[in-house]
């Protein structure tokens, strides 16, 4: 069987526009399953277990931010974490596409759905062909946000002719976590051209002529155009 993978995360919310967050993001990482990637992933396990992270669940925004579980962590620390998820990205052969809408521009819900809808809509049908052409096309998400779960089941139900939806637990997939990963540089990329780079991430970084040249530039090499 041939088959394609999509793991899905998302970043914000469908309240009323707030400025500390501006944006609503929904990140696809796409997997054939023909590519084997176990060895990366094994590679990324040992490498955090030697970091004493066994079973992590790589969250980004928190490893920027220092919260939750990365609260504690020196920012060598956190850069070695989010360094080897980077690297795991660049290894394996997947593609990624992110939607996204600016929420200041937006009514309400409805509309914020529909323009989601659309964007994916319109992509699905510029690569109509490659979704085609699989046996199987599997949505994983952990059904994190109601509004996304019905955008998706709307979208490819109505467009592909047999699509399977699976809900995943995070820890369980790096490549769900590499879908939070580019749905976190994508804001992260959107703040910074509009001049909402906070100081956090500037922190984190370090400058941004760094983020270009070490994350953005080499994770651009991977979207599904």
């Amino acid at each position: 069987m041939n088959e394609l993978s999509i793991f899905i995360d998302e970043s914000g919310d469908f309240g009323e526009y707030d400025h500390r967050s501006p944006y609503y993001i929904i990140a696809m990482v796409f997997h054939n399953q023909t590519e084997d990637i176990q060895s990366a992933i094994t590679k990324l396990n040992t490498e955090l277990s030697f970091l004493g992270l066994n079973n992590i669940c790589i969250h980004t925004g928190p490893i920027i931010r220092k919260e939750e579980i990365y609260f504690y962590m020196s920012i060598a620390e956190r850069r070695r974490i989010f360094n080897k998820m980077i690297a795991f990205i660049r290894q394996v052969n997947i593609r990624y596409k992110c939607f996204y809408i600016e929420k200041k521009h937006i009514s309400d819900a409805v509309e914020a759905a529909g323009k989601l809808s659309k964007q994916i809509s319109q992509f699905i049908h510029g690569h109509y062909e490659d979704f085609l052409s699989f046996d199987d096309v599997k949505i994983y998400y952990d059904n994190g946000q109601i509004e996304v779960s019905k955008i998706l089941s709307s979208v490819f139900n109505a467009l592909l002719p047999n699509p399977v939806f699976r809900k995943v637990m995070p820890v369980e997939y790096k490549l769900f976590q590499a879908a939070d990963f580019l749905c976190t540089m994508t804001l992260v990329w959107l703040k910074l051209q509009n001049g909402q780079f906070s100081k956090s991430e500037l922190d984190f970084f370090g400058n941004v002529r760094d983020l270009k040249k070490n994350y953005l530039k080499p994770l651009s090499k991977k979207e599904w155009i």
